[in-house]
């Protein structure tokens, strides 16, 4: 790196690890021209060189305009974009060519600033060769926050390790419909379980020292009819009190650095020229002072899709103007039309002085700017982004995320036992992955490179435990072609039990059957699926209905007739190694369903969050009641709940501070014969509120390991901040007022219903307002089965 210095020998201050991050942005920021500060506002798309011989930028890829890379980054540059995650290169390689476009990016600018580096990161590192994980939906199936952490961690530590700095996770849109293709990105339904969980990634991405970027901020998975970038009708309260919790959660509890704006117009106003949204509530109100970066093109679209601007010069006036530091993915509206916006005086340069001093200090605590700072990590000679501790956390996720909704006896499969697969994601490795995952997002247009991973499909897995296994497709994914049928149900005729695989193909903007782009119509399952399933069932031969999905699809009366049905969320890169292993018992299933599972394909999608209006009632002929509710899951043990108590506040009834704290416990035991883990789950319920509120909402689990015969206390700490809502003036308030807490196995299925009652005057809290409700386990002596 260049060494700077103030012209009497000694070192330039912006290099001076002696002063704070703020005072070295502050001693750099007035030496800078104007083109210099507006180079680091903007990324540029380079793709690494798979030789590792130098990197030039791939932009003819994406964009065909750009100009040459020594004119792009003479002034400096602000971030690259995906060097990894572009195209497949060798781990070594990468980095080398990485390495070799920083030192350019050094030696073409006064300064010597070093390129942020970011890349895709929700299923693992978004590069050749790298561990594939599970999808967020998975996360929240697994209800392990600690483990979803560790994942973050291993992620993190792969990302630095090869030079990147920021990752572009995790997603902490709240599930509203879904029919929405990007369902499978989301987390689950509930912002308390989404926050939680999202907080988790953050922590474990930022320990590894990559900035976690919390997207998309905010509202873009409640748009109209399910449809991507489709307007998004919704109020204020929905948007405080679902969708916005997540992010405040993520930004307190996960420590994140920078957020990305969302695609969608919330009433009329797009987010990324909404300055209320972007500076009023996340800079001013929550006192956030990290990056926001723009979703890719999402600055240029303010003029071509939302027409709220009539040139780039004014795209970015609005952009910056809302609070947008960074344009993403490369250089379009902040580059030459900002500059000369600026000049003629139409954008004030505070802005750009306020957008760039953010993405100085945050280069700074990334160490960009420090003497010492080095292109090339010192071990690059060992890199590898698949490693054994990463896929065992990956398969220990898998594992923890299968979702057993029905048994009739049937599962685990018994030893001896002749097994028909049937299905069209039986034997595609390509059905265990996301649409962010590498080998689904990039590699699918680089078939010569294979997928980079190994990927065992649910055939060759079961393959290893059954003892006599028959496949037949039966139809592909999508299309109409049936033809394949008959042969399935031969094969299923003459097995003792069958296991039918069906579900979706990740891709991207119609390419897929879930996934960016990918928007369905209902919740039928796609092509002729559900013809095979007909068929499939018609045999009487007992059926285990295994779905391999990206969001979940309706259930409704035909599919009764399975003797079991198993929900998988694209499980990752080991994902038919814990599907076998739950399907054979060597693992038993403690998902949870972080979505419910509707039962009407074609009827109005609806979360369990739903006032009682929402719900089944005498005024509507529509009865939206699932299948199975969000939370739901089966074990192959059995748990018994019982003395459920209110600890704190003694009083009966509970007298309960509107700024004080709820203790509740309960007892489960583990009365089956093999090991099993519950998962608790505590649910308010609020009966009067001066606004309609959900009949219930979750504000607390915890997953729960029981030996055969083992007994647990399990104790929640309720904050009566987590019992807070917007109220009739736009403010979040805590109601004096009757509630419950209730302790449910589901959302549907409720074990124990404590009252207590919200005692004070009304008490308004805000963004520093308690945000979780605390677990305690205290095993107890196990308790002998009996003979």
């Amino acid at each position: 790196m260049r060494s700077q210095s103030l012209g009497d020998g000694g070192a330039a201050p912006w290099r001076d690890q002696r002063l704070s991050p703020t005072e070295r942005a502050e001693a750099l920021l007035p030496k800078m021209s104007l083109e210099e500060k507006i180079a680091q506002l903007v990324g540029v798309w380079v793709g690494a060189e798979a030789s590792g011989e130098g990197v030039a930028p791939h932009q003819s890829d994406m964009i065909s305009d750009l100009p040459p890379w020594s004119t792009v980054i003479r002034h400096g540059l602000g971030q690259l974009t995906r060097p990894f995650g572009t195209a497949p290169v060798d781990p070594v390689l990468g980095a080398r060519s990485l390495a070799a476009s920083q030192a350019q990016i050094v030696a073409a600018s006064r300064f010597g600033i070093p390129a942020q580096v970011h890349e895709e990161c929700l299923t693992g590192f978004a590069a050749w060769r790298a561990t594939v994980y599970p999808t967020p939906l998975s996360w929240g199936a697994s209800f392990d926050p600690e483990l979803v952490e560790a994942m973050a961690d291993r992620i993190g530590r792969s990302m630095r390790a090869a030079g990147v700095h920021q990752g572009l996770a995790p997603v902490l849109d709240v599930t509203r419909d879904y029919r929405w293709g990007r369902t499978e990105e989301t987390i689950g339904e509930d912002p308390y379980l989404v926050g939680t969980t999202g907080a988790a990634y953050v922590r474990g991405l930022e320990r590894a020292g990559v900035v976690a970027t919390l997207k998309h901020f905010a509202g873009y998975s409640a748009s109209r009819g399910g449809r991507n970038l489709a307007p998004v009708p919704m109020g204020r309260r929905e948007l405080a009190d679902v969708i916005l919790p997540p992010f405040e959660m993520a930004l307190r509890l996960g420590g994140a650095r920078s957020v990305m704006n969302s695609y969608a117009e919330i009433d009329g106003l797009p987010v990324a020229a909404d300055r209320g949204l972007l500076t009023g509530l996340l800079r001013d109100e929550w006192g956030f002072t990290g990056t926001v970066v723009a979703d890719y093109f999402a600055v240029r679209f303010l003029q071509t899709l939302h027409r709220v601007a009539g040139d780039a010069a004014d795209a970015a006036r609005l952009a910056l103007r809302a609070g947008i530091d960074v344009e993403l993915p490369t250089v379009d509206a902040f580059g030459e039309p900002l500059v000369e916006a600026v000049r003629r005086g139409e954008v004030d340069e505070a802005l750009i002085d306020c957008a760039l001093r953010r993405v100085l200090i945050q280069k700074i605590e990334l160490g960009l700017l420090d003497e010492g700072w080095q292109e090339l990590p010192a071990d690059v000679a060992s890199l590898r982004f698949d490693d054994e501790a990463s896929q065992d956390i990956a398969v220990r996720l898998a594992r923890e995320s299968v979702v057993l909704l029905r048994n009739t006896g049937v599962l685990p499969l018994p030893v001896a036992t002749r097994v028909a697969l049937v299905g069209p994601v039986a034997d595609d490795p390509m059905a265990m992955l996301g649409c962010y995952s590498f080998p689904n997002h990039v590699g699918i247009n680089h078939s010569d490179f294979g997928l980079g991973v190994d990927i065992p499909t649910l055939r060759d897995e079961l393959a290893r435990r059954v003892p006599v296994l028959t496949h037949e497709p039966g139809c592909a994914i999508t299309g109409e072609d049936t033809s394949g049928i008959p042969a399935a149900v031969a094969a299923v005729a003459a097995a003792d039990v069958c296991v039918l695989a069906v579900g979706d193909r990740a891709g991207m903007f119609g390419r897929g059957t879930s996934g960016e782009g990918c928007d369905a119509v209902d919740l039928r399952l796609p092509g002729v699926q559900a013809d095979l399933v007909r068929a499939v069932l018609a045999t009487g031969t007992p059926v285990v209905l295994v779905l391999m999905t990206g969001r979940p699809y309706a259930l409704g009366p035909e599919f009764d007739a399975a003797a079991a049905v198993v929900q998988a969320f694209f499980l990752g890169q080991r994902g038919g190694q814990a599907l076998a292993e739950v399907l054979t018992g060597a693992v038993n299933p403690s998902g949870r369903l972080p979505v419910s599972v509707p039962r009407d394909a074609g009827g109005l999608p609806s979360t369990y969050l739903a006032p009682p209006l929402g719900r089944r009632n005498k005024v509507s002929s529509v009865d939206p009641t699932p299948a199975y509710p969000f939370g739901h899951g089966l074990s192959y043990t059995t748990f018994e709940w019982s003395d459920a108590t209110v600890v704190e506040p003694r009083d009966d009834p509970a007298a309960w501070p509107v700024d004080g704290e709820a203790r509740v416990r309960i007892t489960v035991a583990n009365t089956g014969e093999r090991a099993g883990t519950e998962v608790v789950q505590l649910y308010l319920h609020d009966p009067v509120a001066q606004t309609t509120r959900p009949v219930v909402r979750l504000i607390g689990y915890t997953r729960l390991p029981l030996a055969p015969g083992e007994v647990a206390h399990v104790t929640f700490g309720v904050p009566a901040d987590v019992a807070s809502f917007t109220g009739l003036t736009g403010q979040r308030i805590v109601e004096p007022g009757d509630v419950e807490l209730r302790f449910g196995r589901s959302s549907g299925d409720v074990a124990a219903a404590l009252p207590l009652r919200l005692v004070g005057t009304e008490r308004q809290v805000g963004y520093e307002r308690e945000l979780l409700t605390s677990v305690r386990i205290e095993p107890l002596v196990a308790v002998p089965q009996s003979a």
